[in-house]
């Protein structure tokens, strides 16, 4: 399955009166995993930034002086984005956007969430610590991922968190990190690939979880629980 994290930065709040998308970011995900193949891109406005919107991502007209317009680079995100799933923060903001620059672009074009899968992880976030903040720097906090990098908003680094975020979110690792042990096991897991390695007659070494992973484990089980009104797969297998 392919999945894109997306974020934008803007020259204001509302497309309708005229603001512009000045920068994308994209990271794409197969099967959960991050391939490297993201996208970024700077994009000029041909309109000046509100102040207020420079004071969140730093970006100014002076910068993007020599950067594209979208109708330069409209075709090539809607390929790269075709038939992937769209995993954004606050998405109806994002779709917005993106929706009316790809219109003026391309005026067959048809709505994001009407021809895709779109994932909203704030709505997925109220969902799971309701009355709390939910913002994205509050969910790296809450799931314990360095955002120390973030001094101001950018669309690609706030897509890497994201990323970071839904899969911790959704009970998923961004990859399967195997240590070099002293006879190089760990390494050569990772080089040659699981299943070769299996081929071989050998076994991975098995990990057993400690007192205090197995208690963070049952405590992330509960707040699942809670959050699915008592529907949690895990438990009922378990069971």
């Amino acid at each position: 399955m392919r999945q894109i994290v997306l974020d934008t930065e803007t020259t204001g709040m509302d497309p309708q009166a005229g603001h512009r998308i000045i920068e994308i970011g994209c990271v794409e995900m197969v099967n959960r995993r991050l391939t490297g193949n993201d996208l970024h891109i700077y994009l000029h406005p041909d309109r000046e930034i509100d102040q207020g919107a420079i004071d969140v991502h730093g970006i100014t007209l002076e910068f993007l002086a020599d950067k594209p317009r979208f109708a330069e680079i409209g075709e090539r995100l809607a390929t790269y984005l075709a038939d992937a799933e769209l995993i954004i923060h606050n998405a109806p903001f994002d779709l917005a956007f993106l929706n009316k620059e790809m219109s003026d672009f391309d005026p067959q074009h048809q709505k994001l969430e009407e021809t895709g899968s779109i994932i909203d992880t704030l709505v997925e976030a109220r969902q799971m610590f309701p009355g709390q903040r939910n913002s994205l720097d509050a969910l790296c906090k809450r799931f314990e991922i360095d955002n120390s990098n973030r001094e101001l908003h950018g669309a690609l680094l706030d897509a890497q968190l994201l990323a970071d975020v839904y899969l911790r979110m959704t009970g998923g690792q961004i990859d399967i990190a195997l240590a070099a042990d002293e006879d190089g096991e760990g390494q050569q897991l990772a080089s040659a690939g699981l299943a070769t390695y299996l081929d071989s007659g050998r076994r991975p070494r098995v990990q057993r979880a400690s007192d205090d992973e197995t208690a963070a484990h049952e405590q992330y089980l509960d707040m699942l629980a809670k959050a699915s009104g008592d529907q949690c797969l895990w438990r009922t297998l378990d069971g």
